[in-house]
């Protein structure tokens, strides 16, 4: 089972032609493995999926698989309100080496809950990667229920679920109701810790981006059930946790990591650069977290 801080990696570009800056890719993916990070999501929500078109998506995945190595597990983003597509992308992203792949719940479509049982079903039976499940209502307009997950849980390669709903509650049902071994993975960093701390597994983060080695060791923590010093480490960053979204994600954080002097400030319409008015905001609560000088 992958565990504890899972990036949900920025993907950079090129200022200008809007380019996927390869050489800046790989010097990320270096970046998280010396800072510790545990797993690296590729071309998630964070990685500008909806922009980036299907070549790209792919190499994408591809690069951030050669230039990890193995040191880390890669888990690709392979999502699709198209049954079909999600199919060709999950099976396109194991023969590029991926260690797993994250569906997202069909988006604007707004299937029913035997839909989206169907739907990651024949995925699961098309392609025999490890699948994680990822329930994000707030920009699907689709909400997988507990019922759905625990059905899906019975399906051997269908092996966790990134829960981005913030509800500690559902949460809470999820790891009570699901078999032992499927996985819990926070998608809100705000809330992750408190889910760690019931039972979860780890955080797919925004946040990680910019503090891979103290969202690392706060996720270690409470892995181990070190809830005083895990909650230390938290409060550090919470200030980041919130400011990360102040405008649509990844706009916040992009500019974060380029300010940092990580990347270069490069995103897709219809994305924009963040509003100059929240400039200050960000930069403060960096400096807060110890992450910039």
């Amino acid at each position: 089972m992958i565990t504890g801080s899972i990036v949900a990696l920025v993907t950079p570009m090129i200022p200008g032609s809007l380019e996927v800056d390869w050489d800046g890719l790989k010097q990320l993916v270096e970046w998280h493995i010396e800072q510790g990070t545990d797993a690296i999501v590729a071309v998630g929500t964070t990685g500008e999926s909806p922009t980036l078109d299907v070549q790209e998506h792919m190499a994408t995945i591809a690069a951030i698989v050669e230039d990890a190595a193995g040191r880390v597990p890669v888990i690709a983003g392979t999502g699709a309100n198209c049954t079909r597509e999600a199919i060709e992308w999950t099976r396109r992203a194991q023969q590029a080496g991926a260690d797993a792949c994250l569906l997202v719940v069909p988006y604007y479509n707004k299937p029913t809950q035997e839909g989206l049982y169907l739907h990651h079903k024949t995925i699961a039976e098309a392609v025999d990667i490890p699948q994680i499940l990822y329930n994000v209502p707030g920009r699907t307009a689709c909400d997988m229920l507990s019922e759905t997950v625990v059905r899906l849980a019975e399906i051997p390669n269908i092996i966790g679920i990134k829960d981005a709903t913030g509800d500690l509650d559902r949460g809470r049902e999820l790891i009570e109701s699901c078999p032992e071994g499927f996985a819990i993975y926070s998608g809100d960093d705000g809330t992750a810790l408190e889910l760690i701390l019931m039972g979860g597994h780890g955080d797919i983060s925004v946040t990680a981006n910019v503090a891979p080695q103290l969202m690392s060791e706060m996720c270690r923590l409470g892995l181990a059930g070190d809830a005083e010093a895990a909650r230390k480490v938290n409060a550090q960053l919470e200030p980041v946790h919130e400011v990360l979204f102040v405008e649509s994600n990844p706009i916040p954080v992009k500019w974060a990591v380029a300010e940092m002097g990580l990347m270069q400030q490069a995103i897709r319409l219809p994305l924009t650069e963040l509003s100059s008015h929240y400039h200050d905001d960000v930069r403060a609560a960096l400096k807060q977290a110890k992450l910039l000088n």
